[in-house]
């Protein structure tokens, strides 16, 4: 039985691209193109199954971590997932524990769905974008109504019964004038974990230009700076901020946890509802399908050379102007999805988002750099 190399997680994709709502902003809505034939986007059990096999069989980790994204996984209904956790334990190795996480809109989520995320352990991702009034701006139904109540009544369930919840808020050229309203809300409903994942949508033959919803570079970085400081005075160890964290971790001498801020990417792969491999969820397309899990095992498409390049290029392919930065630890040039500006002297491949990381990394820096000073004080 051959393992991967290395640690990995798959967005598995048992509904593909198929959603309840018609977010302005989504980049996956637009993959259902990629299969016109289908009848059906749900995964079939032969290939469930094999997925699941295929992903227990690759894993050297003690903790076997399933992520089960969308498209609105939720979709399937309860009995699916009561399906797959009855697969995962039917070949579950001793000596071995499976872990489940799940992103979710949170709109069809109900008494009977939040019971059994919370008796099986799972971990759910809410996609929440703040209060209302920002929420309800770009995450509606495909008839354009807002979501706003079925997503905070889906969240108090999943607080009711206890289920690990995180945020998951795609900051965009609206919510980002907010910083301080979009943070107190979360703050005021009882978060403890929070993701904030900028948007970023080039514009389609516009010479590197962007679509109205992109949030501009600059302000980017004053959302996150303006955050970091009320955090910092007010709120460690109360509420987890993912990218906080993640600026953390280059002063502690640790890996990055988050793909997008390692040098090197390609260990977050996906499976679609056919069992077809693609080395990344933004690069989910012809050039970027590896194979299919039916005909090639999974590990063989994750350690094969193809997504090896695929992640190596990430490093390769960065600018000098990144190279030589004093926060290159922290971001790395982040995701190679949105690097289509050209450097101040005509470098290409620049991070488009790259002013406003700078300006967020160099903020934090002294904080992070004197937190670890004193932690190995204290440590010696």
């Amino acid at each position: 039985m051959v393992k991967a190399s290395h640690d990995f997680q798959v967005f598995a994709k048992p509904t593909g691209s198929i959603c309840n709502l018609g977010c302005r902003y989504c980049y996956y809505l637009k993959k259902e193109h990629i299969y016109p034939n289908d009848e059906s986007f749900c995964m079939p059990d032969i290939i469930l199954e094999e997925y699941i096999v295929q992903h227990i069989e690759a894993s050297a980790e003690p903790v076997i971590r399933f992520s089960w994204h969308g498209g609105e996984p939720t979709v399937l209904g309860l009995d699916y997932f009561r399906k797959i956790v009855a697969i995962q334990r039917k070949y579950q190795p001793s000596g071995q524990r499976i872990v489940n996480g799940m992103q979710t809109n949170g709109t069809l989520l109900d008494e009977g769905w939040c019971r059994f995320l919370a008796d099986e352990g799972f971990f759910v991702g809410l996609s929440l974008d703040g209060p209302q009034e920002t929420h309800d701006r770009h995450r509606l139904t495909k008839g354009g109504q807002p979501t706003f109540d079925q997503t905070i009544r889906g969240y108090g369930l999943l607080r009711q019964h206890q289920v690990s919840t995180d945020i998951l808020c795609v900051v965009n050229a609206h919510n980002v004038r907010f910083p301080t309203g979009v943070y107190r809300f979360f703050k005021q409903i009882g978060a403890k974990y929070v993701s904030f994942l900028p948007m970023v949508e080039p514009q389609q033959g516009a010479n590197g230009g962007i679509s109205p919803l992109t949030v501009p570079a600059d302000a980017w970085g004053d959302f996150l700076c303006i955050i970091f400081d009320e955090w910092v005075s007010q709120d460690i160890g109360q509420i987890k901020i993912q990218i906080f964290e993640e600026a953390s971790r280059t002063a502690f001498g640790q890996e990055h946890s988050l793909c997008i801020f390692r040098p090197i990417c390609g260990d977050i792969p996906v499976v679609e509802h056919n069992g077809d491999f693609y080395s990344c969820d933004h690069f989910v397309d012809a050039e970027h399908c590896l194979g299919n899990i039916i005909e090639t095992p999974f590990v063989e498409l994750l350690e094969s050379p193809a997504q090896r390049s695929f992640g190596k290029a990430k490093l390769d392919s960065l600018p000098r102007y990144c190279r030589e930065c004093e926060v290159k630890a922290m971001c790395n040039g982040e995701c190679p999805k949105n690097r289509f500006i050209r450097t101040p002297d005509g470098e290409e491949a620049l991070n488009y988002l790259c002013s406003g990381y700078k300006r967020f990394f160099s903020h934090c820096k002294p904080f992070v750099n004197e937190v670890a000073a004193e932690w190995r004080r204290q440590s010696h």
